[in-house]
């Protein structure tokens, strides 16, 4: 990717435009990580990069950004540009193509506004970005009260920054995001979801929530979670603090390759105790596990999540609590969940469960895994792939999607089950789902 993108600035250069790789890749290189994509600014118009490069898209030529495909790689190839006015908090009213020194200080972070230039190697610093990725600070760009009214994202992306990057807020920034917190409500659920899945990958996701609760920033972003906090355990079995310490610390426990849906499953696995909380005999949430599925499928639906991802979180969720009555199935029975694809899920959020409670005690864990383990040469292996999301766009005439995702994976876990079996009962299953699609 990286010489696929000197290529492009190479060709940009040819025609007679400046052309630097900008944003995050610059701030990656300056930290020794390896960038996930390269973006180039140029002062080449929209239609001259069109013009210039064979494959492209007009993403948002509009705001003079056009996606290049080159070599199988994505590029983004925006204009210098000038904004003015955000009314809508997220995109400018107009943009004025300019020069490089303007379209810096238009950016979000100073960390985010550097440019460079990968012929001569030289870094163009307009703000103080290079200082800012010494120091380990998140800083906004000029006045950071504007740069969050332009758009209300920049909030939680703040926080984002400083949990996957391990920096600190410079004052005013925190200062600004405690002062504008209760913004982020406004911002789109998608984009929301975006950046809540890119600190759920993180190495301590934690640090992140955290944050948001910290800055009054998760009230108004996942009040659910805020609930959490101040709600007692039975201290008979909890000494690690209330519902929100317990969450924490379960979260904290599950290891960094685990996926988006153990994360997410972990991290609500509790949300309904507060409106389950009773004292009795002692203090007892009575169908929090339930409850807590329920809220969760509310929560991730509202986050636009597909509705496979949700199914499998909710299965999880729901049965956190049905360790002991799964090891005392028969062993039929209990084949059945270990083969139920959201059954890794389950068994996430059951170690989790126990880790984040103090004392932790395993044991009943450890019967459980090693029972799955034995069966694990019984379960069926991944089933063959009968038919791919290009014969199954071209069957129901989609386009690439979330629905072709929730697609593909209903037919997976019906292979999974026994209930398609092969290429004839799958484009038969496919081409039932045009009626309730029309």
């Amino acid at each position: 990717m990286e010489k696929t993108s000197i290529k492009i600035v190479k060709t940009l250069r040819k025609a007679g435009y400046d052309a630097f790789w900008a944003g995050g890749c610059v701030r990656d290189i300056l930290l020794m990580r390896e960038p996930k994509d390269y973006d180039i600014v140029t002062n080449a118009k929209p239609d001259v990069i069109e013009d210039l490069l064979e494959h492209t898209i007009p993403i948002g030529k509009e705001f003079g950004v056009i996606l290049a495909i080159v070599n199988g790689h994505h590029f983004e190839i925006a204009t210098f540009r000038s904004d003015s006015g955000y009314s809508d908090g997220r995109r400018p009213d107009a943009v004025t193509f300019s020069h490089p020194e303007e379209d810096a200080k238009r950016r979000d972070f100073t960390i985010n506004g550097l440019f460079y230039d990968p012929i001569k190697k030289q870094i163009l610093d307009f703000v103080d970005g290079k200082r800012d990725i010494k120091d380990r600070l998140i800083r906004f760009i000029g006045d950071p009260h504007e740069r969050i009214l332009e758009d209300h994202l920049r909030i939680v992306r703040a926080i984002r920054f400083k949990t996957t990057l391990d920096f600190q807020y410079h004052p005013e920034t925190y200062r600004a995001i405690k002062k504008h917190a209760a913004l982020a409500a406004k911002v789109s659920s998608e984009r929301l979801r975006d950046e809540f899945d890119k600190i759920m990958l993180d190495d301590n996701p934690v640090e992140g929530w955290e944050d948001m609760e910290d800055t009054g920033v998760l009230g108004y972003v996942m009040p659910e979670l805020l609930e959490l906090k101040g709600v007692a355990q039975p201290v008979e079995f909890h000494h690690e603090g209330d519902v929100w310490d317990h969450t924490m610390q379960a979260l904290r426990s599950v290891p960094k390759t685990a996926t988006l849906e153990e994360k997410w499953a972990v991290m609500l696995h509790d949300v309904a105790k507060p409106q389950t909380f009773a004292q009795k005999e002692r203090i007892r949430y009575d169908g929090h596990p339930e409850r807590s599925a329920e809220m969760a499928e509310a929560i991730l639906r509202r986050l636009k999540f597909p509705k496979y991802f949700i199914k499998r979180v909710c299965f999880a969720i729901e049965h956190h609590f049905n360790m002991k009555q799964i090891i005392e199935m028969n062993a039929g029975t209990r084949m059945k969940w270990f083969k139920k694809p959201a059954f890794p899920v389950l068994m996430t959020v059951f170690k989790a469960d126990i880790t984040g409670t103090d004392p932790s005690d395993y044991s009943m864990y450890d019967q459980l895994e090693a029972l799955y383990k034995k069966a694990e040469k019984k379960i069926a292996k991944e089933p063959k792939k009968l038919i791919d999301g290009d014969e199954v766009m071209k069957l129901l005439n989609i386009k690439p999607g979330p629905k072709l995702g929730e697609i593909m994976e209903e037919l997976h876990e019906k292979q999974l089950g026994g209930e398609i079996t092969n290429k004839r009962t799958a484009i038969k299953w496919i081409n039932s789902l045009k009626e309730s699609m029309k």
